[in-house]
């Protein structure tokens, strides 16, 4: 008989979801994906200058520190044919890079690293056999018997408190949980570790983006970051090699731990390795553009289906016409006004909440939908994008990590392992590798071109009359980000933000396709219904950002909270 299992709200995660599933025989029959807070700000941004819509789309979400301002000022621009200078290109391309690899070790090691780690069996842990593990898989200073008998002992010590502190209420001695001990304290030590490596992410985020979270850098037609290497109230050589420093330092956590970490949990539950594929239409866009004109990039994007890689087709451009053509919102089974199916230009954000309906309407998320199918967007999908097209450092990067995997489990893994749970964690694994090298290249273009005397940072424009629109794409640290604008006279008619947490979560559409969050569901097993472990496993691959997919709404209208400012 089945069963049915409520997770709400699902923790560690930016905002409010809610996932049902029905067990059956131990293993998932229905899964139903369910966004608990209502998006308004598309509807706050009508009749305003465009120009501002950036600094309240930002808002948006704390994690996604860069994404959406990023995405907005696109669309202005792409609206009013703005072509911006190759400094301001390059400047956010750092903004974009520095993020990311912020972001990608904040979701491994503080969101789900504690689905796979269980650390209070780190405490029979032997320090000096975890050392010899760990300098098996990598030559990390860190990683010392003194360092980890250390860890251990902070371990005791909460346990004995009884105030476990950021290791709370998680399923300690689950019988999902495989790693052996000395595993769980190395990757307990590289937790804490990863702390302050996420601080120096976004200690140089702040110093090129003026501010973290929410940069004040950006501004429709370029950046507002000043370039005179002699003035010390602008970006000078000093501050620009301090970023490369940080970074390099991030890039040596990145490559010697959180890469070599997520390798030996892959190799470790192997038995996982069937389980999470659910959609596997991939969609990913080009992103970190090396011209002006935004023709040039070095991240790949593209579309694949079911998983085939023979059909990959590439996008290269900025706003590629294959991408804005493609693209529709479903919300059959969403909380709006209506039932219709609709390109973000032509559709609206009118909420009408009823209840939570299995074969009704149940979450306020809309379903995207390309070329009318559930996409799954992320790091994974830029993987599989890349790869399929033999973009040189996506294949390079792939095949190295697989290799990894392949030494520590003693079996030969191919592409293949992707389509899963682990492959999620992999991909973004390899993908914060790749944006480490790519941010140092484009540093590297920066400086070069500042030598050269080009300080230029702005294109300036002015607004025509009558109807434009514009869309503005980028590829964030969850997956393809897009804001869809229409300008009339100078102010905003529409904005619509279609998100990657959106089209991960989105619900069912009207022809019964499930969404990629509910479909990865589909027959995994759950040893306990008690403590659905494995549902937060698959989950969490994805990084869900929920603050990004819908916003708070009191349906009674009355004041939630208020902030008085000192």
């Amino acid at each position: 008989m089945a069963q049915r299992i409520t997770v709400d709200p699902v923790t560690r995660i930016e905002g409010h979801l809610r996932v049902d599933i029905e067990v059956d025989g131990g293993k998932v029959t229905k899964a139903w994906s369910s966004g608990q807070m209502y998006r308004g700000l598309e509807n706050i941004l009508k009749g305003r200058d465009p120009r501002d819509a950036w600094m309240f789309v930002q808002r948006i979400c704390g994690v996604c520190t860069t994404v959406h301002a990023l995405a907005s000022v696109r669309s202005v621009e792409n609206a009013l044919g703005i072509q911006i200078p190759l400094n301001a290109q390059l400047i956010r391309n750092m903004v974009q890079t520095i993020h990311c690899l912020h972001d990608h070790i904040v979701h491994f090691y503080a969101l789900s690293a504690l689905d796979w780690v269980d650390v209070v069996s780190a405490l029979n842990a032997d320090p000096v056999a975890t050392a010899k593990l760990a300098d098996s898989l990598s030559d990390w200073p860190g990683n010392s018997p003194k360092r980890f008998a250390a860890v251990k002992e902070k371990v005791k010590a909460l346990v004995a408190s009884g105030q476990l502190g950021p290791f709370a209420n998680a399923y300690w001695g689950h019988s999902a949980m495989k790693l052996p001990p000395e595993a769980n304290l190395m990757a307990v030590s590289h937790y804490l570790e990863a702390l302050d490596y996420q601080r120096k992410a976004t200690q140089a985020l702040a110093i090129i983006g003026g501010k973290n979270p929410h940069v004040q850098n950006l501004v429709v037609g370029g950046v507002t970051t000043n370039i005179n290497p002699e003035n010390q109230t602008a970006v000078t050589m000093e501050r620009l090699y301090f970023i490369k420093q940080l970074v390099e330092e991030v890039s040596s956590f990145i490559k010697n731990v959180y890469m070599v970490d997520v390798t030996a949990v892959g190799a470790l539950y192997a038995d996982w390795l069937p389980y999470g594929a659910g959609v596997t239409n991939y969609l990913a866009a080009p992103d970190l553009f090396l011209d002006a004109a935004a023709t040039k990039a070095d991240l790949p994007g593209g579309t694949v289906f079911n998983g085939d890689l023979k059909t990959i087709k590439p996008m290269t451009a900025h706003a590629d016409p294959y991408f804005k053509e493609n693209v529709q919102e479903s919300i059959a089974h969403a909380w709006y006004d209506g039932n219709w199916s609709k390109h973000p230009w032509e559709s609206s954000t009118d909420p009408k909440f009823t209840d939570f309906q299995d074969e009704g309407k149940y979450t306020w998320l809309k379903a995207p939908r390309f070329q009318g199918k559930p996409m799954q967007v992320g790091p994974l999908a830029q993987m599989v994008v890349g790869y399929a097209q033999g973009h040189e450092a996506t294949v390079k990067a792939v095949d190295s990590f697989l290799a990894g995997v392949s030494a520590v489990a003693k079996v030969k893994v191919g592409p293949e392992i992707l389509h899963s749970t682990i492959g999620r964690h992999a991909a973004r694994a390899v993908r914060a590798g790749m944006m480490a090298d790519l941010c140092m290249k484009h540093w590297n273009l920066l400086v070069n071109n500042i030598a050269t005397g080009d300080y230029e940072i702005y294109t300036p424009w002015s607004y025509p009359k009558g109807e434009q629109r514009g869309v503005g794409v980028h590829e964030a640290p969850r997956g393809l980000l897009s804001h869809w604008i229409i300008i009339e006279d100078g102010k905003i008619k529409n904005y619509q933000a279609v998100v990657p947490s959106t089209w991960n979560a989105g619900p069912r559409d009207a022809e019964g396709q499930l969404g990629p969050y509910e479909a990865s569901l589909m027959g995994n097993p759950i040893a306990d219904p008690e403590k659905p472990l494995e549902v937060l496993r698959t989950i969490h691959s994805f990084d869900p950002c929920i603050a990004c997919a819908v916003h708070m709404l009191d349906p009674e209208g009355k004041e939630v909270v208020k902030v008085k400012a000192m």
